[in-house]
């Protein structure tokens, strides 16, 4: 089954000095970078996803600023799909399926960020859409949420998620495991 990697919003505004810091981004990026490496060395289908606010009130990934930008640990490379969003789904009102089909993909493994928004939700698109998907879990970060006044850590944010998406969803793993997948 042909593969492809999908690289979820891995963009400064993420990172320390930026208007929406992630715990764990920088081990993240980290990882999503090695996964990177697997898949540039194959030759295999790589999708870097950047996240464009344009709804009002927006407050990070605003359009022309250095936030927005991809994060440099990822940079990609002239021969790399780039797809632009202004959804929490990488799927939704993209060329992301279009694209996946005409490389006759059937698998995608999936990382970045947040857990529990864009990951989640393209996760669940792209299970919807057929394919066999692979979260590469530490290769993904979130943020501390608060609801009815409980303060959730961002460790139990990322767990509750990884939890959820494990069945049916996608197979969950480390980075480390990524090479034995690759076909």
């Amino acid at each position: 089954m042909k593969q492809a990697l999908i690289i979820v919003d891995i963009q400064n505004d993420y990172f320390p000095g930026g208007k929406m810091e992630l715990v764990g981004i920088g081990e993240a990026a980290k990882n999503a970078q090695h996964a990177l490496e697997l898949f540039r060395a194959r030759n295999l289908p790589i999708f870097h996803i950047q996240h464009l606010s344009n709804r009002a009130g927006a407050t990070f990934f605003l359009p022309e600023t250095d936030g927005v930008e991809i994060h440099k640990s990822v940079t990609p490379k002239s021969s790399e799909n780039i797809i632009q969003k202004n959804f929490p789904n990488s799927f939704r009102d993209t060329s992301l399926n279009s694209q996946l089909q005409n490389l006759n993909v059937g698998e995608v493994i999936i990382c970045g960020a947040m857990t529990h928004m864009c990951i989640d939700t393209t996760v669940r698109a792209a299970f919807d859409l057929g394919f066999r998907c692979i979260v590469i879990s530490d290769a993904c970060a979130t943020r501390k949420m608060e609801f009815d006044k409980v303060s959730i850590e961002a460790l139990q944010v990322h767990a509750a998620f990884m939890s959820a998406l494990s069945s049916p969803f996608a197979q969950v793993i480390k980075v480390d495991g990524l090479e034995s997948k690759l076909v």
